[in-house]
């Protein structure tokens, strides 16, 4: 090896270079004179120049030289440290690695050549397609076992798990590799990814439809959740309801969730589990349906009640009321009494109509006293207008005395004051009592 090493040279030519570009006179000569003495230092055999050495080559005839440039060399003026050949060996390798990855690149026109030349070459590839076989046909088999033979939901889901894995390792084969036996590669790693390119697809195939499979089975265990929420969620508004509205709604409800079970398919596992859960809401539904039934009966004949309860309560509206009215408002009351009459103990809507009846009874009694002071009333008037009208013959008689004539008086008083307050004749009666009194008192005097 030389005294001056190349990358030194290098270094200090440049400098040179530079030097003698400044001096327009006798760069040139200087240069060919210190270049001379470099050319010398880097030819001879020995040890390596030192610091010294090199500047003396230029020091007269360019003492301007950069003492950077002057470092630069010297530091460059050695042999290779363990850190400079780690740095070499290191760029070889990186060089090496690189032409290796592009051999290696999922290119036919590049991969196809080297592989009939210099197969041990594409050592990587062989290696990750030898791995990504394994893995694929490995998890194909398990995404088909946890798919096709699914016993629970979760299956599913870690099936899913399984197919997105095992489409990762499938697309990590290349199609052009296919067929392509490495006898080299294989003779010590014992390979098993010997398949053509139609076992290629058929493996692509079976993922894509268990990948449809786990999409179907999911939407449909989806469903049967949100039917089994609607289901349990009819059963308690059903036992919750309290009107004839509410019940006939929540009904609805249990049905339409029973009919929601019947359209999850039946080839999904959901579809089986569905068909047992129908089952039991079927039972429990055609259960309910007797009390249902009897339900529906009570509710109809309580809203029968409540509208002849209506049409009496506006018929009631502002007194008083002639005796005919309140017969008819009496008869709206025990109408709607028979009604509820009518419905037996047993019955789920016994407890609400005993209430009602209760109410109506007692609004009925209300109307029936209001009928008989009615009545009363009108035949109290009646009865004091008779009497009115004797007392008026009897005064035109010449017989008449004026004791008879009090005691006459007296009876139309007692029989107006019998007419009851609220009454339609009351008002009348009134009037007629009023002008008895004056005349009895006038007739006292």
């Amino acid at each position: 090896m030389g005294r001056l090493t190349d990358r030194a040279f290098d270094i200090l030519r440049a400098q040179v270079d530079k030097c003698a570009a400044d001096d327009a006179l006798a760069g040139a000569v200087y240069r060919k004179m210190v270049m001379k003495r470099l050319e010398k230092l880097r030819s001879q055999n020995g040890t390596f120049a030192s610091r010294e050495e090199i500047r003396d080559t230029f020091k007269d005839e360019f003492p301007n030289f950069s003492e950077e440039a002057l470092k630069a060399a010297v530091k460059a003026n050695r042999a290779p440290g363990l850190f400079d050949k780690i740095l070499l060996a290191g760029g070889l390798l990186g060089a090496g690695a690189g032409v290796i990855w592009l051999i290696n690149l999922p290119f036919p026109m590049i991969r196809w050549p080297v592989a009939n030349t210099m197969p041990i070459l594409l050592l990587p590839s062989f290696i990750s397609m030898d791995y990504n076989y394994r893995q694929a046909i490995a998890l194909v088999e398990q995404s088909d076992q946890l798919v096709n033979k699914a016993t629970a939901a979760a299956d599913f889901d870690l099936g899913e798990t399984k197919v997105k894995e095992a489409q990762k390792h499938l697309d990590a084969l290349p199609v052009w590799f296919l067929g392509y036996y490495p006898k080299r590669y294989c003779s010590f790693s014992r390979c098993t990814w010997r398949f053509t390119l139609d076992e290629f697809e058929a493996a692509r195939k079976n993922i894509g439809r268990m990948d449809v499979q786990i999409f179907q089975q999911k939407n449909a265990f989806t469903e049967l959740d949100r039917v089994e929420q609607t289901l349990n969620a009819a059963k308690q508004q059903y036992q919750q309801a309290k009107t004839a509205v509410d019940r006939q709604k929540a009904s609805g409800n249990w049905q339409s969730a029973i009919d929601r079970l019947n359209q999850i398919p039946a080839e999904t596992l959901a579809g089986k589990t569905a068909k047992q859960k129908l089952q039991a809401a079927e039972r429990d539904f055609q259960a309910m349906g007797g009390i249902a039934t009897g339900s529906v009966r009570a509710d109809n004949l309580i809203e029968a009640a409540k509208e002849f309860a209506l049409s009496a309560a506006v018929a009631s509206q502002k007194p008083p009321h002639p005796a005919a009215q309140w017969e008819q408002i009496a008869g709206l009351w025990e109408e709607g009494i028979n009604r509820l009459k009518m419905i037996p103990v047993d019955n789920p809507g016994y407890l609400d109509a005993q209430t009602k009846l209760a109410e109506y009874q007692k609004n009925l009694g209300i109307s029936q006293i209001r009928l008989q002071a009615e009545k009363d009333s009108e035949k109290a008037l009646q009865e004091a207008k008779s009497l009115l009208a004797n007392l008026q013959n009897n005064l035109n008689s010449p017989s008449q005395n004026s004791g008879n004539s009090l005691g006459q008086l007296q009876q139309i008083i007692n029989q107006l004051e019998s007419v009851k307050p609220g009454t339609t004749v009351y008002p009348e009666s009134q009037k007629w009592l009023q002008s008895a009194r004056k005349k009895q008192q006038e007739w006292q005097k």
